[in-house]
């Protein structure tokens, strides 16, 4: 909003000429939500205690996190909200890629609203039932997804072909068709929504990484869209190239200043929880970016630590239904750190430093090629 009404007024008051860079409105994205969590929070916490709105931990985790029971949750609907009225503040609404990408971190988010809804009402760790979540999500991917890439594909040039990591966009990729892209879009993006749900178990876990892997998309999407001049640095860098990408970069900054700020409250010992509002929220937006930048693959790296929760799970439950015995002391994986006697500020910073490695690796992918 704030980006068209400077584009109207630019020739009355030249300074606003700033908004037309994409620069400018990342750094103002990320102050706005940041401002937007930190001011808020406070308020929020005590009208959420007041309304006893706690969070509800399961019969079967941890015996030191019953602690946390009752502690104020649901903190996800704040984040959110300061990431839409950010990215609604400085993105070219006109944007498609910005469309999609909010309207699928907005659905997954009410998703997870639902769900924090029902815990709370029946008071157990529950929530709705896992097919029908993920059949519900699936539902809306596809569907918004889909009608992106049919109806405004071809304004955008959106391309089907999946590229591989570390090597040059113009010279190694796989086609795919519609139906098997379309199908693997959805897998990213409900896969990264639900794998940073299972992460978000510790005070902090969830929050370092997500901000961590929002900044690589920050810059992925940056330099997939972006111009110097005559110079193409998508081309420039043999990377895939995605019209309009680097608006994406602004919704990538609101999500780091989001993060941060709910960090501020959610650090040991955790004032305030996410809740699955907003950790299926924003693991949507992150998988939707990852998509929409053509970064389908190399997401496995940059997510990797919401990948490796994943994966702790399947394998239990796989295990457990096979042979009837567990692989590991407890899933998600952090918990079988809390088991092996690691205190938890000390799993939180160490996933933390793993999420950096992780990003350099994906960042390093950009002049490897």
């Amino acid at each position: 909003m704030l980006f068209h009404l400077a584009e109207l007024l630019r020739d009355q008051f030249s300074f606003l000429n700033v908004a037309r860079y994409v620069s400018f409105r990342v750094m103002a994205a990320f102050i706005t939500s940041l401002v937007i969590c930190l001011v808020l929070f406070p308020w929020l916490i005590q009208t959420l205690r007041q309304k006893d709105v706690g969070q509800v931990i399961r019969d079967d985790g941890p015996k030191s996190h019953h602690s946390k029971a009752g502690t104020p949750t649901m903190g996800g609907v704040l984040i959110l909200l300061s990431i839409l009225v950010s990215s609604l503040l400085w993105c070219q609404l006109t944007n498609r890629l910005v469309l999609i990408t909010l309207s699928l971190g907005a659905s997954f988010a009410a998703v997870g609203f639902v769900d924090d809804i029902r815990k709370l009402r029946e008071k157990h760790s529950r929530g709705l039932p896992g097919k029908v979540r993920l059949a519900i999500e699936f539902g809306i991917t596809v569907g918004l997804l889909g009608v992106f890439i049919r109806w405004f594909g071809a304004s955008v040039h959106y391309d089907l072909r999946l590229f591989i990591p570390f090597m040059s966009a113009e010279r190694y990729w796989i086609d795919m068709p519609f139906v098997l892209y379309l199908g693997l879009g959805a897998m990213v993006v409900v896969g990264t929504s639900n794998a940073t749900n299972l992460t978000d178990g510790l005070d902090g876990l969830a929050a370092g990484p997500i901000a961590i892997a929002s900044a690589v998309l920050l810059i992925l999407a940056y330099v997939s869209g972006a111009k110097l001049g005559s110079l193409d640095l998508s081309r420039y860098l043999l990377i895939p190239s995605v019209v309009g990408g680097q608006e994406l970069s602004i919704i990538a900054s609101a999500i780091m200043g989001a993060t941060i700020g709910f960090l501020f409250y959610n650090s040991y010992p955790a004032e305030i929880f996410m809740g699955d509002t907003g950790s299926l929220g924003l693991g949507a937006l992150l998988g939707s970016m990852a998509v929409l930048t053509k970064n389908e693959l190399l997401s496995v790296i940059i997510f990797g630590v919401f990948v490796f929760e994943a994966l702790s799970v399947i394998a239990q439950t796989t295990s457990f239904k096979l042979t009837g015995k567990r692989i590991l002391p407890m899933a998600p994986v952090h918990h079988s750190f809390e088991k092996m006697g690691w205190k938890e500020p000390k799993i939180v910073v160490r996933f933390w430093i793993a999420s950096l490695l992780l990003a350099m690796v994906a960042l390093a992918s950009i002049k490897v090629r």
